[in-house]
């Protein structure tokens, strides 16, 4: 999971099995209930991901997504960025973790504007979720570490 490390801006490597039957797109997600801002920070949302991929490569987040298959759509995170934001928790704030997770859909397209917030995705794709894959990483920045 190096892409969660230090603050850079690169997506990890995710490889999912086990799909549900019924499955017509995937989307992913990942999120951090710990940041202080009251109600954690979405680093990024996926929709429309084809049911025949299993596999996003590392840096499929970048900004222009070069590296997501055909129809697949970068939602604004909640730095209203449509790409992947790494991680970077305040130094001394403790440890934060980060939830990526793989959510096996019914629908091919997921139908939420593209400017939606991750928040609204969760809401509407809480009928149409077959299952869900969740990968938890953590992440702490050391305050002696950065110079302070």
């Amino acid at each position: 999971m190096s892409g969660v490390e230090g603050g850079k801006d690169l997506s990890p490597h995710l490889k999912w099995s086990g799909v549900p039957e019924g499955t017509k797109s995937f989307a992913v997600t990942a999120y951090d209930p710990d940041a202080p801002t009251g109600s954690g920070l979405w680093h990024w949302a996926v929709i429309n991901i084809p049911a025949s991929v299993t596999e996003l490569p590392t840096g499929a987040g970048s900004e222009h997504g070069s590296g997501l298959p055909q129809g697949a759509l970068q939602l604004p995170n909640d730095l209203r960025l449509e790409r992947f934001i790494g991680a970077a928790p305040p130094a001394g704030h403790g440890p934060h973790r980060y939830y990526f997770v793989v959510h096996a859909l019914d629908v091919e397209n997921i139908g939420v504007d593209p400017n939606a917030t991750p928040a609204l995705l969760g809401f509407t794709m809480l009928s149409h979720t077959l299952g869900r894959a969740v990968l938890m990483a953590t992440g702490e920045s050391n305050p002696s570490l950065l110079g302070s």
